[in-house]
């Protein structure tokens, strides 16, 4: 029985990188008849839920805040992606977890692309509950299901596992691809992707192994 190939991408929803590559995924998915699995990654878990200014992000490092803005608004344009001006990192925990319990309904990848929206677009805090209810309800899911998975924090322990598998596997930044025994590191291009995902129909690769990291 042939089975469907799996694109596993290790993402966060506070990290315009991955935000970046959902629409090359979507192109994959359509293309090669993929089956998607976003798995969380703990990207800046000590986050206050009121949330941090880019500026006290990456205070010390010497980065341009303006020109990043700039640089990745290009970028996004390239996609056809929608980006705000965003001013703010808020903690993504809740979003994940909330994220978790999408998938177990069609509307799942819906979900994710528009809590990558309700952030980069409209400059919103993930952090905050009724947030997450607004985005619920905007996709199409139960307001009142997901304020009870949301209070009750029911996939707090399948982001847990998440977090685990990323540190098991060796993934330290995202968007981490894996297909197969073959994982790639970073927003790469769609025919860097579509390399990958050949590479398990084309090649037998006897132990997992990074093509760029």
């Amino acid at each position: 029985m042939e089975t469907t190939q799996v694109l596993e991408i290790f993402s966060d929803f506070v990290w315009p990188w991955c935000y970046l590559v959902t629409g090359r995924v979507e192109r994959l998915k359509e293309q090669y008849g993929l089956s998607l699995r976003w798995t969380h990654f703990p990207l800046h878990p000590e986050t206050p839920d009121s949330g941090l200014t880019l500026e006290e992000l990456f205070r010390g490092r010497g980065y341009d805040i303006e020109a990043m803005k700039q640089r990745m608004s290009g970028l996004m344009a390239e996609e056809n992606l929608p980006y705000g001006n965003r001013s703010h990192t808020y903690n993504s925990r809740l979003a994940q977890e909330l994220s978790k319990w999408g998938e177990s309904f069609p509307e799942g990848e819906a979900l994710n692309r528009k809590l990558f929206e309700a952030y980069f677009v409209e400059g919103l805090n993930l952090a905050e509950a009724e947030v997450l209810l607004d985005v619920t309800e905007a996709t199409g899911l139960s307001r009142k299901a997901a304020e009870e998975v949301i209070r009750e924090r029911r996939f707090r322990n399948a982001v847990d596992a998440d977090w685990r598998r990323a540190h098991e596997l060796g993934v330290t930044g995202v968007p981490t691809f894996f297909s197969g025994t073959s994982g790639l590191v970073g927003a790469q291009n769609y025919e860097a992707l579509e390399q990958l995902i050949q590479l398990e129909w084309t090649e037998e690769v006897s132990e997992f192994h990074f093509l760029v990291k």
